[in-house]
């Protein structure tokens, strides 16, 4: 049996990348490429206009925890705090608002989604 790396801070991390991040690994997968295939953003790069952000909470979602390693973790964090910030300062009306919310994993649309307030460190920058 693998050996679990996370422990302390960095296992109560996990949790809350992953309550935080609400979009399963398909969902976000199918949102950064239709998200990259806008005319403003298609190009002939071969990671096809996706956010390097984007790649890496998906990448991170894609494994077990027993695989992560240091730049999961970093990616975990950012995720979850970009996050935060982003929630602290609602914009509903604001496609870009969701759109970046959207590339880090996050549907503020879904029933699920936290809200400011409504659990203490979800949706406040630390």
């Amino acid at each position: 049996m693998a050996e679990d790396r996370l422990e302390g801070e960095d296992a109560e991390l996990w949790t809350r990348f992953h309550e935080t991040v609400n979009m399963s690994g398909a969902e976000l997968r199918s949102w950064l490429l239709t998200d990259a295939s806008g005319p403003e953003v298609f190009t002939s790069d071969p990671a096809m206009g996706i956010t390097a952000t984007g790649r890496d909470v998906l990448h991170v979602l894609d494994k077990r925890r027993t695989d992560l390693t240091d730049d999961d973790v970093r990616t975990m964090r950012h995720a979850v705090d970009e996050v935060a910030a982003l929630l602290s300062h609602p914009r509903p009306d604001d496609e870009k608002w969701r759109h970046a919310l959207m590339g880090l994993g996050h549907d503020p649309l879904k029933p699920d989604s936290p809200r400011p307030g409504d659990e203490p460190g979800v949706g406040e920058p630390e």
